[in-house]
């Protein structure tokens, strides 16, 4: 559990770790990112009642003029640490008592992953799309939406996996505020042929507050990291493919490919009949001669693979269903960006 200023959340958070039902060994490290409250005080308040219920303790910081970052922290509660299984924390969110019990079971059987949950949400309400996608992701999805813009399929604050394979990736990134180590992270992850998997229980309360450290990151950020991994992982390996959306944000996808990849752009595809009238799309930002000229057709007149640019649950189901009559009918294969 890295730790910065969460002297406000602390105590209900190291409650929930003390009220697991899981039967084995625990320890909980914490390493304090130079915190300018009373976290560490209060950490320390807790160790007593922790030995007391057979769990040890390990807490560690430091306390230079400013804070190392979260990569750095969590590197560090990691390095320190001595178990077999790494049961991430965050000091703002509230485990459920058989968060430990039930994710330790999914990873035992699934060594390479890195194991999720279902959040609830606090304050009820709160970025209620997120909070949606989260929880209701198929099995599948959590390896076709990881480049979309909502970040890993399974969240960071509910990560569980093996220590063995969080030593076969590697550390978090410590470039510091801004930098998305859990995206980073998770990309290596599956460049390293790591799984996902979730456990289909909400197992943590996971808190919404305006100094979270996500809010951090820019969205440009985000869009370079995701645009690369998929150059990297799915269209260098394709020889073309559609780009679901001739609107805005497939637009934005395109201009972000690198020349090869935009030779491989064979069509837009849309369901507007604004957008399919127009014929094609001018990439006018080009220094070729004459400026490519991308075709946009409907649909079901388009040829897979598609990359889908297309916030799915705001179609009310009119996508997945176009896409499962696709796949139904030719056997597509199709990766989700939005």
């Amino acid at each position: 559990m890295p730790v910065f200023n969460a002297s406000d959340w602390l105590d209900e958070c190291l409650q929930a770790i003390l009220e697991q039902d899981f039967p084995g060994r625990m320890e909980l490290s914490v390493y304090d990112d130079s915190s300018t409250d009373n976290s560490r005080d209060l950490i320390e308040g807790w160790r007593q009642r922790f030995e007391d219920r057979g769990l040890s303790m390990v807490i560690s910081g430091h306390s230079s003029p400013s804070p190392r970052g979260v990569g750095f922290a969590k590197n560090q509660a990691v390095c320190q640490s001595s178990g077999r299984f790494l049961c991430f924390q965050d000091a703002d969110d509230v485990m459920r008592p058989q968060r430990v019990r039930l994710q330790h079971e999914a990873a035992a059987v699934n060594p390479t992953a890195i194991v999720g949950c279902k959040v609830c949400r606090v304050p009820e309400g709160s970025t209620e799309r997120y909070t949606r996608w989260i929880n209701s992701l198929s099995p599948e999805q959590l390896l076709t939406q990881v480049y979309t813009s909502h970040g890993p399929t399974v969240i960071m604050p509910t990560w569980f996996c093996s220590r063995d394979w969080f030593q076969t990736v590697g550390r978090f990134d410590e470039g510091g505020k801004g930098v998305p180590e859990d995206l980073l992270f998770f990309y290596q992850s599956l460049c390293r042929g790591g799984t996902v998997v979730r456990v289909d229980e909400c197992l943590l309360v996971y808190r919404y507050h305006e100094h979270a450290a996500t809010h951090s990151v820019l969205e440009d950020t985000i869009w370079d990291l995701r645009v690369g991994f998929l150059q990297e992982r799915v269209l260098s390996q394709w020889e073309s493919f559609t780009i679901w959306n001739a609107g805005k944000q497939g637009r934005k996808l395109y201009r972000s490919l690198s020349p090869t990849n935009q030779k491989k752009v064979k069509a837009f595809c849309d369901v507007d009949e604004n957008k399919i009238q127009k014929g094609f799309y001018t990439y006018e930002e080009s220094k070729e001669r004459p400026k490519p000229k991308i075709p946009i057709l409907h649909f079901s007149n388009a040829s897979p693979p598609f990359i889908v640019c297309v916030k799915l649950d705001m179609t009310h189901g009119v996508l997945e269903e176009n896409l499962l009559s696709l796949q139904l009918k030719e056997g597509i294969h199709y990766y989700h960006f939005n």
